[in-house]
């Protein structure tokens, strides 16, 4: 496919066909995915092929709180899990909310199942001194992670990232044995879309660009 093309029409493919991901077609995700940029190089991405279907079970019942208070919030029209602005919605309100989410409830038959982690040690934190939430980390693995659905898109499959694990870290490392200098940073399935999408909605560049500053004029190309 046209590079562009793929840049515009790869979405959050949650269901998927029986077809199975071979191990060529993976290793081949993989091979590309693989020239992402990390900071210094220094690629400290691991990937965990989960096909055991009993630990895939297990990860799916960890992840039933995440999904509850996220449902919970988003509900009320909140953004969920945000570090600015604090929730208002009770633990019971969470309790009683279903877990049932897309490709969760199906975690165990995902045609292919990775879960990505990153090396702490080879991440530069450039704002672990700030008092805000840490997000510099993400730029020496996300990269890799979003390399990884867009080549599944060229390969005709489709694939969604999703980090409702790395919620749920302390009960996901002893499943996994992830040690301890490592973080878990999403889950992404892939296979053959039951449906395929070729039209996204986006907000329009002149809606996030600005010049000079962040209250300047858009930029209207």
């Amino acid at each position: 496919m046209d590079h562009y093309d793929v840049m515009r029409t790869t979405f959050a493919a949650r269901e998927y066909t029986d077809r199975a991901v071979t191990d060529d077609v993976l290793y081949r995700i993989l091979e590309h995915a693989r020239f992402a940029p990390s900071g210094g190089n220094r690629q400290g991405w691991k990937v965990i092929i989960l096909r055991d279907k009993e630990t895939r079970a297990r990860l799916r019942a960890v992840m039933a709180p995440t999904i509850r208070q996220y449902k919970t919030q988003a509900s009320k029209g909140e953004t969920p899990f945000n570090t600015i602005t604090p929730t208002s919605v009770s633990a019971a309100e969470i309790d009683a909310m279903s877990p049932a989410f897309p490709l969760v409830d199906s975690l165990e038959t995902a045609p292919a199942l990775l879960v990505i982690c990153v090396d702490l040690k080879a991440v530069s934190s450039m704002d672990k001194d700030l008092d805000r939430v840490g997000v510099i980390s993400g730029a020496s693995i996300y990269p890799f992670a979003w390399n990884i659905i867009t080549a599944a898109r060229n390969e005709g499959l489709g694939g969604v990232l999703t980090t409702f694990i790395a919620n749920q870290e302390p009960l996901v490392k002893p499943l996994l044995n992830v040690p301890d200098d490592h973080a878990v940073c999403a889950l992404i399935a892939i296979g053959e879309p039951v449906r395929q999408l070729t039209r996204l909605r986006r907000k329009p560049v002149e809606d996030f660009t600005v010049i000079d500053r962040f209250d300047g004029d858009p930029f209207n190309g």
